[in-house]
């Protein structure tokens, strides 16, 4: 049994057991967050589905996600760095040319893992079993995109949602993930 309220939700066990949350002291970083991107290709191939049992079959958490038309404003914002690069102008349109799937996971190191997961940038670089290297055809459609650090996954995070669309909860298996 569940109850939500508005930004936490609580697991039950039995009939009204509410199961107490324990301290995370044993794990530092275990409220890391990354924004993770299934890009317009993932979108239209759809390997959503796929794209996320990975990320829950590590054991992180989805605390936001959306699907949207990215603004070519946001997108600006988002790949600020490349700006001066010659295939930026090839991106804004293909980060453009449909939806986007954005979200946010949770967990112990979860932007290194989510780069391990997700796999090299170029998918002829990228290892079997990696995101990349599985579902990726070629770098300009490489159907993801992983926040490279924690500052970068901050900086994203506030870019693409507001902090009230971000869900703060402790699955039932929290325990049995972190505390042996």
């Amino acid at each position: 049994m569940w109850s939500s309220t508005r930004t936490s939700v609580s697991c039950f066990w039995g009939q009204g057991q509410v199961r107490s949350r324990s301290s995370n002291a044993d794990f530092p970083g275990i409220k890391e967050r990354t924004l993770v991107a299934v890009k317009p290709d993932g979108v239209q191939r759809r390997l959503i589905g796929e794209i996320i049992k990975r990320f829950e079959q590590r054991g992180f958490r989805l605390v936001g996600l959306k699907m949207l038309q990215a603004p070519e404003k946001l997108l600006a914002q988002h790949y600020v760095s490349l700006q001066k690069k010659p295939f930026y102008p090839s991106l804004l349109h293909y980060m453009t040319s449909g939806p986007v799937v954005a979200m946010v996971w949770e967990g112990h190191n979860v932007v290194r893992s989510s780069r391990m997961l997700v796999g090299d940038t170029d998918p002829a670089g990228a290892a079997p079993g990696t995101i990349r290297g599985d579902l990726s055809v070629h770098i300009s459609r490489n159907v993801v995109h992983a926040s490279d650090s924690v500052q970068g996954a901050e900086k994203e995070i506030s870019l693409w949602f507001q902090s009230a669309e971000l869900i703060d909860w402790e699955g039932c298996d929290h325990n049995n993930i972190y505390h042996l």
